[in-house]
């Protein structure tokens, strides 16, 4: 079992280090088919702050940190509300609007040729994607979306947007651990999962950028998006199965 745990993990920090977010998509729905939810959250999690660490230290040349800093401001005053999501509201059919926006906007973005650009940061367009990374995140775990959109209108390089995500990932997992803490989550199977975890994370954070470094802008942005078509598509059947 321990091998097919590193097998995932090392898929989903490759994928991560690569495009700069995803690999909880990938993480925790293979994980939770070997060992309890409660295990597999707070672990991908720490991975998570793993990941971010390593990228900003190698690579915070690259960091719009301005863009970063307001990002995590607005994405603060998401969270409450995405939690509230998470209690209280119906989850189906959140995930079905929430995957219905996804694909569209990620179609949107793949094949129109005048999309709108930001030549430098806009306060408006910082708190409409920050707040709702926050308030996805808070419900599902999906900040990725908000996120893409607004390195999109910024015109981010492969490197920009692989960097500036982990700025942001950084202080947001590392506050959702302290939760995962606070409540009791963060036990020591979690952390013996990430410690033989390392071996696969670290190589696969070094490919991850190896990769990241030769994807052209452009080609780099279509595959963003054909991932985030796949993320709606995943919603979709979520909310229908259930």
């Amino acid at each position: 079992m321990t091998f097919y745990i590193l097998v995932i993990i090392f898929i989903a920090t490759l994928v991560r280090s690569t495009f700069g977010f995803g690999e909880s998509l990938i993480a925790v729905p293979l994980l939770v088919l070997l060992m309890p939810i409660e295990i597999a959250v707070p672990l991908s999690v720490l991975i998570s702050i793993l990941i971010a660490a390593f990228v900003v230290v190698q690579d915070r040349k690259q960091i719009h940190f301005n863009s970063a800093k307001w990002l995590i401001i607005f994405a603060a005053m998401g969270i409450p509300i995405g939690l509230l999501l998470l209690v209280y509201g119906n989850e189906n059919l959140i995930k079905l609007i929430l995957g219905f926006l996804i694909i569209l906007y990620s179609i949107y973005s793949l094949f129109s040729k005048n999309r709108f650009k930001l030549k430098t940061d806009n306060k408006f367009w910082l708190f409409f994607c920050g707040f709702f990374s926050g308030v996805f995140g808070g419900a599902y775990g999906l900040n990725g979306p908000p996120l893409v959109m607004y390195g999109n209108m910024r015109n981010w390089t492969a490197k920009n947007f692989r960097a500036t995500l982990q700025a942001y990932f950084l202080p947001a997992s590392t506050i959702g651990m302290f939760g995962y803490w606070y409540k009791g989550l963060w036990v020591s199977t979690v952390t013996y999962y990430f410690l033989i975890s390392i071996p696969v994370i670290v190589p696969a954070i070094l490919l991850g950028r190896y990769f990241n470094r030769r994807l052209k802008d452009g080609t780099f942005l279509r595959y963003v998006y054909c991932g985030l078509i796949a993320v709606g598509i995943v919603l979709l059947g979520q909310s229908l199965r259930r």
